[in-house]
């Protein structure tokens, strides 16, 4: 078993290796599907040697091989970070193929947003609404299967979050939030259902808020900043799909024992 665990980790490097180019390309416009990587700063195509996920960037001092300028340490840490989720992902849906397929395309899915907004401050429209077509078909199974009811919960979930959030940017006239988080709030539904929709959302204003006030204790932010909520949205996502019904469990029984 732990060789399959290694191999899923090898492979989400890999994939977070692939991602760290969507990222960049997407915003440069550029098509990920052809064409040799290259350094962003000289622009040199890259060999094999300077591609291996984390290895290359730790061999090479966190510097270009050709020019010698620095590499962001984002493509180490979204290398990692979609190993060690893949893992945690294979760990929950084992032996569900299928399921484990879509939870590793999802999860790259949302890594790309929580990137992408954090730098440049907008969900792109070519993941989010891939993301949501992949959850809708996925979802279509339990139609198939006759089990309308969690069909119909993630479709109630998605409706109400996306609602809540159109409320919140009509309200605030997008200041508050983007019509970007408004599309994921729309995923989220769709993708965890209810109760665990409950859990992400709250995570997500929970722990934004906490790093909001952290930021502008720090002097980093003031309060009119502007500060992206995709990957706090994300967060809770994650969150509440790994632990959303542990966190509800102990939540109804502090509940009850509080009564």
């Amino acid at each position: 078993m732990l060789l399959f665990y290694f191999l899923i980790f090898i492979l989400g490097l890999a994939i977070g290796s692939f991602l760290n180019c969507v990222i960049y390309r997407l915003e440069k416009k550029e098509s990920f599907l052809k064409g040799r990587s290259y350094c962003p700063n000289c622009k040199h195509k890259l060999s094999w040697k300077d591609l291996i996920p984390i290895f290359s960037f730790f061999e090479l001092q966190g510097k270009c091989r050709y020019c010698k300028k620095p590499i962001s340490f984002q493509y180490p840490l979204v290398e990692l970070a979609t190993g060690i989720l893949f893992v945690s992902i294979f760990n929950i849906a084992f032996p569900n193929l299928l399921l484990s397929i879509f939870y590793f395309l999802i999860s790259s899915f949302l890594i790309i947003i929580f990137v992408y907004d954090l730098r440049y401050y907008i969900i792109p429209d070519e993941v989010i609404y891939p993301a949501i077509i992949i959850t809708l078909i996925f979802n279509s199974q339990f139609l198939i299967f006759n089990q309308d009811s969690i069909f119909k919960s993630s479709i109630l979930s998605a409706f109400g979050a996306s609602l809540f959030f159109l409320v919140i940017f009509l309200i605030s006239k997008g200041k508050w939030l983007g019509f970007g988080d408004v599309k994921l709030a729309l995923f989220m539904g769709l993708f965890l259902g209810f109760p665990n929709i409950l859990v992400a959302l709250f995570l997500a204003f929970f722990i934004g808020a906490i790093i909001g006030i952290g930021l502008i204790l720090a002097k980093k932010k003031g309060l009119k900043s502007e500060v992206p909520f995709g990957p706090f949205l994300v967060t809770g996502t994650f969150i509440a799909l790994f632990w959303g019904n542990q966190i509800i469990n102990w939540y109804l029984n502090l509940f009850q024992i509080s009564f």
